[in-house]
């Protein structure tokens, strides 16, 4: 999926033939969401369905289904802010698998073919028979704001079928947590003050049974033509987003639910954001910045408790998900 994974064990006396058996099953888990959903193989199940140019029904995996049918659900209920379908639109503007070179992005009469190709309303699932059915062959999508998350809890299932009830699972800055971290207490977890030079923390959270998504806009950017362009895009505008939020935070009990609304909540921005994850319950956290280059916070009634970055006392170089001590 173009990123990192990383597992740290709560588990003193883990035997050799234990760290064998739980790496072979981390690596087998990842290994089967790759193969279904990454877009950086040619040969996955979603690279083959996106490069068929036909509207018959195409089988996909149980797996994959369920990741689409989330996907569906909060492409409704964030009124298309998350929208799988914008892979096109993401490498037109030079992010993403199979991006063009950055440069002034598409003009207004690609975007205009572009849009035509993007809307979830486009595909149609079957769960029943499993497939999906493209309504226009030139459909693509795109589960990188989600894939990473179910990357998580797949791993995290694989650990707890071995008997682990102590670990932090991390793919891509996703996270899990689940039990107590070495030395006791739930485990703690930087959110990233959001800067694109180096690594810092910014706030530190502890969580115990739950995972933690961020997107942000302060990694995977560009300046072109006097704009600021981020490889977060709005499906409802084909556009990069231009407001101020640096990052939201999400904390839920799946890593592939709080990833999918991390990314939502980003695309609507600091005040539809908010209110939208207040409306729902979400534990969300935002990081927007100020007119001074300051940086103001917000977090949902729901959101976990946080320790700044000074009383937390952090490893320096941490970055998203990094466990702190």
């Amino acid at each position: 999926m173009g990123t990192t994974w990383a597992v740290t064990l709560n588990a003193p006396d883990l035997s050799s033939e234990d760290r064998a058996r739980a790496r072979t099953a981390i690596q087998a888990s990842l290994d089967a969401v790759d193969g279904a959903m990454s877009t950086w193989d040619d040969a996955s199940e979603l690279a083959r369905f996106n490069a068929r140019r036909e509207t018959s029904p195409f089988p996909l995996s149980a797996e994959t289904l369920s990741v689409l049918r989330l996907a569906a659900e909060v492409a409704a209920a964030s009124g298309g802010a998350f929208d799988p379908t914008v892979r096109p639109l993401v490498a037109a503007w030079g992010f993403g698998a199979d991006a063009r070179v950055p440069g002034q992005g598409p003009d207004e009469r690609e975007l205009a073919a572009l849009r035509a190709r993007v809307g979830f309303a486009q595909l149609e699932l079957d769960f029943a028979a499993g497939t999906a059915r493209k309504r226009n062959p030139e459909l693509e999508l795109d589960l990188s704001s989600i894939a990473k998350g179910f990357g998580v809890d797949e791993v995290a299932r694989a650990l707890d079928d071995l008997g682990h009830a102590n670990f932090l699972v991390e793919v891509g800055g996703e996270v899990r947590a689940r039990g107590e971290r070495v030395g006791g207490g739930s485990w703690r977890l930087a959110v990233e003050r959001p800067e694109p030079e180096g690594r810092a923390v910014f706030a530190v959270v502890e969580l115990a049974d739950q995972s933690l998504a961020t997107s942000g806009d302060y990694r995977s950017f560009y300046q072109a033509g006097g704009r600021r362009l981020t490889h977060i895009i709005d499906p409802r505008t084909a556009q990069p987003v231009a407001h101020d939020l640096a990052s939201v935070s999400v904390v839920a009990p799946l890593a592939a639910v709080a990833d999918a609304w991390a990314t939502a909540l980003m695309v609507l921005g600091p005040e539809a954001g908010f209110n939208l994850a207040e409306r729902r319950g979400l534990a969300a956290y935002f990081i927007v910045r100020a007119p001074s280059g300051a940086y103001e916070t917000r977090a949902t009634a729901s959101f976990p408790a946080l320790e700044s970055a000074e009383s937390a006392r952090p490893a320096s170089g941490a970055a998203p998900g990094d466990p702190v001590p």
